[in-house]
């Protein structure tokens, strides 16, 4: 896979960015030595650039050591530009449809399923939970214009059966009686 490619599919799996978000991510957004990628559009095929959807399209995503390690390393190897698009060739958005084709040479050539770029979003929302971030945060993160989006979406993959429940709130029970 060539390395621009990387720094896609690494952006795609661990910011969780939609498609039209990551072609039109320029570098002035991607913040390294704070961690952070601000989205503050995305791309359209017809019309390019445009404004996110809603309100809460416009946010800011952490960014995980790998995914800082790999744009880090992208950014390096784009030195002499250093600024424009960051995915892609600087000028131009990437082509998502050779992207994905060329992702799936690569991935069957080492056994693995193929996924695409939306399927990283949603893996992307599932490491989040998995590693326990709060539903209100991961729905900040993703850009879903309310809570209800990410919960009925993912609420399913979020901790918590009957019996959890019922322990958690006898163990506050006795620890609350025992204070009395």
């Amino acid at each position: 896979m060539p390395a621009g490619d990387r720094a896609l599919w690494a952006s795609a799996l661990y910011a969780g960015l939609r498609r039209g978000e990551l072609q039109a991510l320029r570098w002035e957004d991607v913040d390294l030595d704070h961690g952070v990628i601000r989205v503050e559009r995305s791309f359209d095929q017809k019309a390019g650039p445009i404004e996110p959807k809603s309100g809460a399209g416009r946010r800011r995503v952490p960014l995980a050591k790998p995914l800082r390690a790999e744009l880090s390393a992208h950014r390096l190897r784009q030195c002499e530009r250093g600024e424009g698009l960051c995915l892609g060739n600087g000028e131009r958005a990437f082509a998502p449809g050779a992207a994905s084709r060329r992702a799936r040479e690569a991935w069957k050539e080492q056994g693995l399923e193929p996924i695409g770029l939306h399927e990283c979003r949603h893996t992307y929302a599932a490491h989040m939970i998995a590693a326990g971030v709060n539903a209100k945060a991961l729905s900040a993160y993703m850009g879903h214009s309310s809570i209800t989006i990410t919960l009925d979406r993912y609420g399913h993959l979020m901790p918590g059966s009957e019996a959890e429940a019922a322990g958690l709130l006898e163990d506050y029970l006795a620890r609350e009686c025992e204070g009395s």
